[in-house]
């Protein structure tokens, strides 16, 4: 696997907790110094390993946003 970088530009909120402490978390991360985008996955504890995820754009969260509010339960 490719060496990348992140860095956690602001934690916004934890989704669910699992086993051993993993997280679901949605946060603004910025991948190999590339402007920020909205990005949910699951994290260990202290964000030394991460899980698979989805990396979203301001607009595209808008557009879960709209989708989200439109679930009639």
């Amino acid at each position: 696997m490719a060496d990348f970088k992140f860095e956690i530009v602001k934690e916004l909120g934890v989704i669910s907790e699992g086993h051993a402490g993993w997280r679901k978390e949605l946060n603004l991360v910025s991948w190999n110094g590339g402007a920020p985008k909205y990005d949910i996955r699951d994290w260990a504890p202290g964000h030394e390993k991460m899980g698979k995820g989805v990396t979203l754009t301001s607009q595209e969260l808008i557009e879960l946003n709209k989708l989200i509010a439109a679930i009639d339960e």
